[in-house]
């Protein structure tokens, strides 16, 4: 569904990306831009912050957002998604997380983890993964999990959620995107359960509610809580966009606080969103749009935006509340404030000459550890060295966290 166009003048900038907005909590986040999450790999290995971690977040904030996410934050160190995510639990460096979230809040910006489990996709080298149903695929295997495993999740989450609070983060967002957990469990391809936690679009929903609830229950009415959820996982046999409309209508009726849209997967070969190289614009918008239909909570999209006229008419035409922006801002951190200066330009993106597999999301993770050591201007590595840093990168760390965590 086409937009319509909205010029670009000091008032709709101010009007548009520029203006407040409150969320059902209470909170006020100061305008309409988002840092997307992003697995920055930043991590120390052992579960905890680094200071690199937060000079990265500290620069958005100064940057203009309102808002960054953390991507992949564990609530448990057994199904991480990568050896250079952070973990929340009773063992983590609460110094380090209070340095993070500082940092990274400077400039009246919010700092949210985003609160997830790998489950099928859990890196194998540390980890035994297991996800809603056992699978035995060529490109994935897994063990399902029993009721006990899902009845331990809600407090896992809510936990994690209670850690960020302390630590002074601003808020969190659930992960129920991308193919992790909570993603597999509302997907049918992923969840083939016959009990209470599957079949049904309310059955595949119910753990995801049930995360919801006790997280509510954990930080309390005023504090914010976000929620990644798909539009369609892009796969045969996955998540529709017919159900995912229906999950929408249902979250509707919890405490959430911001819905982020996205879509696609991690699934082994799977193309990425985030890969697409047809230019078309911003990739879940007309959902977005249709969304806002059924729910009074303020919607987000997450993926292609790359202009700040696609921004500010995705706004401007009520299809979103807010835009979340990745690849732009680690292209440019200040991208916010830019954005918001009438003379400000977009991101130049880089074009490749090749593409491996994995490869620009290698390239797009060191450009991450390049801004966070405040040395963007000498980063100029090609798609194989990127992948080759950081394959070395994450084989070290996985030391690390077995030395921590313990073998599989």
């Amino acid at each position: 569904m086409k937009q319509p166009t909205t010029k670009i003048n000091s008032s709709n900038l101010v009007d548009t990306l520029g203006q407040s907005l409150q969320l059902p909590c209470g909170v006020v986040l100061k305008n309409r831009m988002v840092k997307a999450a992003m697995s920055d790999s930043l991590g120390d290995g052992q579960g905890d912050a680094t200071d690199a971690q937060s000079r990265l977040y500290e620069r958005w904030a100064q940057g203009g957002v309102a808002l960054s996410l953390i991507g992949e934050v564990q609530g448990t160190p057994h199904y991480p998604e990568k050896p250079g995510n952070l973990v929340l639990n009773p063992n983590s460096d609460i110094e380090a997380l209070q340095d993070l979230a500082r940092r990274g809040s400077i400039n009246g910006a919010h700092l949210w983890p985003q609160l997830g489990h790998a489950g099928a996709l859990s890196y194998l080298p540390i980890s035994q993964p297991k996800g809603p149903s056992a699978l035995d695929l060529a490109e994935l295997k897994c063990k399902g999990m029993s009721i006990e495993d899902i009845e331990a999740l809600p407090a896992m989450y809510a936990n994690a959620a209670m850690i960020a609070k302390d630590a002074g983060f601003g808020g969190v967002q659930i992960h129920a995107g991308h193919g992790f957990l909570l993603s597999q469990f509302l997907s049918p391809l992923f969840n083939r359960r016959t009990d209470g936690y599957g079949g049904s679009i309310e059955g595949r929903f119910r753990v995801v509610y049930e995360v919801i609830e006790a997280v509510r229950e954990a930080v309390g009415d005023a504090f914010p809580i976000g929620i990644k959820i798909n539009s369609t996982d892009q796969l045969e046999g996955g998540l529709t966009e017919e159900d995912a409309m229906e999950m929408i209508g249902i979250i509707d009726q919890t405490s959430i606080d911001l819905i982020d849209i996205s879509g696609g997967t991690y699934f082994p070969g799977a193309p990425a969103s985030s890969d697409s190289s047809s230019g078309c614009g911003p990739y879940f918008v007309s959902f977005a749009q249709r969304a806002k239909q059924i729910t009074t909570i303020p919607i987000m999209a997450t993926g292609g935006f790359k202009t700040r006229q696609q921004a500010v008419d995705a706004i401007a035409s009520g299809a979103v509340d807010m835009v979340s922006i990745g690849r732009g801002m680690a292209l440019n951190p200040n991208l916010a404030n830019d954005w918001l200066n009438i003379e400000g330009g977009d991101s130049k993106f880089p074009r490749f000459d090749t593409n491996p597999p994995g490869g620009v999301t290698a390239w797009y993770s060191m450009r991450l550890t390049a801004l966070a050591e405040d040395n963007e201007d000498a980063f100029d590595l090609d798609l194989e060295s990127a992948m080759s840093i950081y394959d070395a990168r994450d084989e070290a760390r996985c030391y690390e966290w077995r030395q921590v965590f313990g073998d599989v």
